[in-house]
């Protein structure tokens, strides 16, 4: 039988009947699936959220839904007998016990308010970017929900900042949002501002050379990283001045060159001029890493001359610009004759 056929029969059993033609339609078409999952936006649960075909009463409200963000579960007793209040009697629940209904939401975590706040304070009241800014709350920012229409970005309200303590106190507002006016979207806290710092791995003692697994890079406050920090490839191969504790941030203050020569240590002198280069035993007037420039006694002749550094057991004495006879004036040479 075709639809046009189908729907001429039910005319005429209205009809002869004496029916309401919806009662007619209803008992004759299939009956209605019931949902076993739902998800709505509003407040209330209506008839065209159970049922995809409601029709004229889908608008109709027959439960409360549950909080925004939230899940609740209804028996299907008592979803059926509230369906029939409205005449809604033909409902397929083959195999359903309940009804399972979720209201959308938009969340709002802490972390979407730790980052609002700052690009709200990055490049003012003398912080650097939004990126390198730490926000901590005096209380734990629990996660909100609003309508899920309540799409736009967090509106500053209000907003109070001391430069020199880092503090805070913010207030929020969401445009479109009814939810929002009855939630606490206040926050107070602190804001840091946080850099790449070189810091320890283990305890160093005065003297011990730093190597690369003591070294790490941390996100540390820009205060504590102030001044002559160092990074963490400058700092391999240098030596503590003092002892170092786990996890200090090393400055340059705190470190020196690694001494690869010893006070009265024997070294080997190299001397080097242009297309001239002598070796001679020496001995170290005192201590020096490469590249420092330490007093040696020449053993051969005595005298005491000022070297560079080269490496262990070994310091270099360079002629940059040699001393030869065509050199000495002709008159300096008749008066020493004399």
């Amino acid at each position: 039988m075709t639809r046009a056929m189908t729907r001429i029969a039910i005319a005429a059993l209205t009809l002869l009947l004496g029916l309401p033609r919806e009662a007619a339609s209803q008992e004759a078409a299939a009956p209605l699936k019931l949902k076993e999952l739902v998800t709505v936006t509003a407040e209330v649960v209506r008839i065209g959220d159970l049922i995809d075909t409601a029709g004229p009463i889908a608008d109709v409200a027959v439960f409360r839904a549950p909080d925004l963000g939230q899940t609740g579960a209804v028996q299907v007793g008592r979803v059926v007998e509230a369906l029939r209040t409205h005449d809604v009697t033909a409902l397929d629940i083959t195999g359903l016990t309940e009804v399972v209904v979720t209201r959308l939401s938009r969340t709002i975590t802490g972390k979407d308010v730790e980052e609002r706040i700052a690009r709200a304070l990055g490049g003012q009241h003398g912080y650097g970017e939004a990126k390198n800014l730490a926000v901590s709350f005096d209380r734990e920012a629990r996660t909100l929900h609003v309508e899920a229409s309540a799409t736009s970005d967090l509106l500053i309200a209000r907003m109070n900042v001391e430069p020199r303590t880092g503090r805070f106190d913010v207030t929020f507002e969401i445009p479109g949002s009814a939810a929002a006016r009855r939630l606490q979207l206040r926050f107070t806290g602190i804001a840091t501002e946080m850099v790449d710092a070189a810091t320890l791995t283990r305890a160093i003692g005065r003297g011990d050379t730093i190597r690369e697994s003591d070294v790490t890079v941390e996100r540390r406050p820009k205060t504590e990283a102030a001044g002559e920090a160092i990074g963490a490839d400058d700092a391999i191969g240098l030596s503590a001045k003092r002892a170092l504790r786990p996890g200090q941030v090393l400055r340059a203050a705190d470190l020196m060159k690694t001494d690869v020569i010893a006070r009265h240590e024997a070294v080997t002198i190299v001397y080097e001029a242009p297309g001239v280069l002598l070796t001679v035993r020496g001995k170290a007037l005192e201590a020096g890493a490469v590249g420092d420039l330490v007093n040696v006694m020449n053993i051969q002749s005595n005298r005491t001359v000022q070297a560079a550094v080269s490496g262990p057991g070994q310091v270099v004495v360079t002629a940059t610009t040699p001393r030869v006879a065509s050199a000495v004036a002709p008159e300096n040479r008749r008066r020493r004759a004399q």
